[in-house]
């Protein structure tokens, strides 16, 4: 079956889909995304997704281009056109069509909205064969890693610079030696003296969703952590690390540029909240079928 994509009110095959030459997404990176993991038909924390899609587009004056209900009735019918009910939803949305110049255009385009699904394997049911390494790498993103932007090209080159060393994930680290976060994922560490904690949100780091589930989770079960920075050295010394994200959920970093984090395996901590996190992706009311309001 061909896939289908959603282009600016279309439904249409995914291989012919296309957006026009000039669209600002394409010509300046002029615009923002986000992910939505499906399981089970249902979308994994969608509030928090269009909360900060809507965020983002603030932060970068686009106006909102369709409501939570609006939007939530598109994902529903890509998923089911596509016959996807374990899969991952990608949104994007630029400033639109118009003549390259740098400047906002006057009067504004119409934002442009792009929605595409592809299947994932179910949720992982065996932490152990969850485990992942990472490398660490300068941090050269620019100084807004807060706005959901679809200018990567950092991420991307550290990405593959984890994959060319057998990793799957890359660390940033500031230039005052400070971690900030994953390429595409939000970074936390059990350090020596036990504590869970993870950075605090600012124009640094993206504000993940999954993080925020995730202390959700946390507090209600009364699991202590906290917000704070730490350096490269206290996490390449810490006793368990692991990062979250929409398609990464918890999953553990038994590897740091080539050495084993803790005992080289997957923590107790950590072990917790991938079962609490499981608990919620597949039994929790508050992620609701896709179409619901």
């Amino acid at each position: 079956m061909s896939r289908v994509a959603y282009v600016n009110g279309r439904y249409v095959p995914q291989r012919v889909a296309a957006v026009n030459i000039e669209d600002r997404g394409y010509q300046f990176g002029d615009g923002v995304y986000e992910v939505v993991h499906v399981h089970g038909g249902c979308l994994i924390d969608a509030d928090l997704h269009l909360a900060r899609l809507e965020r983002s587009l603030g932060e970068i004056e686009i106006p909102v281009p369709l409501g939570p209900r609006a939007l939530r009735q598109v994902f529903a019918e890509m998923m089911r056109r596509n016959r996807v009910s374990e899969g991952l939803i990608y949104m994007q949305v630029t400033r639109g069509v118009a003549r390259r110049e740098h400047a906002f255009p006057k009067p504004l385009p119409k934002p442009a909205v792009v929605v595409t699904i592809r299947r994932l394997p179910p949720f992982p049911r065996d932490v152990e064969a969850w485990t992942a390494a990472a490398i660490t790498r300068p941090d050269e993103r620019w100084q807004r890693c807060d706005i959901k932007s679809v200018n990567l090209l950092a991420n991307v080159l550290a990405k593959e610079a984890a994959h060319a060393a057998g990793a799957a994930e890359a660390i940033f680290v500031d230039a005052a030696g400070m971690v900030t976060e994953g390429a595409s994922s939000s970074v936390w560490m059990v350090d020596r003296e036990g504590c869970l904690c993870t950075r605090k949100l600012d124009h640094a780091v993206l504000p993940g969703c999954t993080r925020a589930a995730l202390i959700g989770l946390m507090e209600e079960a009364g699991i202590a952590w906290r917000e704070s920075g730490f350096a490269k050295a206290e996490l390449a010394a810490a006793r368990e690390i692991f990062i979250t994200s929409a398609s990464s959920f918890v999953k553990p970093v038994v590897r740091l540029d080539g050495r084993s984090v803790g005992e080289g395996r997957v923590g107790p901590v950590t072990r917790r909240l991938f079962a609490l996190f499981a608990h919620h992706v597949q039994g929790a009311v508050r992620n609701a079928p896709a179409a619901a309001s």
